[in-house]
């Protein structure tokens, strides 16, 4: 899911965590492999949120990738995987 400016800031007081700017060089190849989301790093790895689906409008983080370790200089790929963790967002992007 591709966030708005207000739902970055929503997403970041409920999440520890840095967005991956759209001109990182990287964004790209994440795009082809993932599709159109805003991407967040954090301790553990390389999130997305995805919507929930539900009335409230809100986003689960999925992890894409995990640290391969404690230097969080390279990432390992792996199967999308819902962390269970679900973020308010007030308002979603249309």
């Amino acid at each position: 899911m591709k966030l708005n400016a207000v739902q970055v800031k929503q997403t970041l007081t409920q999440m520890d965590a840095q967005v991956v700017p759209d001109d990182h060089p990287a964004v790209n190849q994440l795009v082809e492999l993932y599709g159109d989301h805003t991407y967040f790093l954090d301790q553990g790895g390389l999130k997305v949120l995805e919507e929930t689906g539900s009335d409230t409008p809100a986003g689960e983080v999925v992890s894409l990738a995990d640290w391969t370790d404690s230097t969080c200089i390279s990432l390992r790929a792996h199967k999308p995987t819902p962390t269970g963790v679900v973020i308010v967002l007030d308002q979603m992007k249309h």
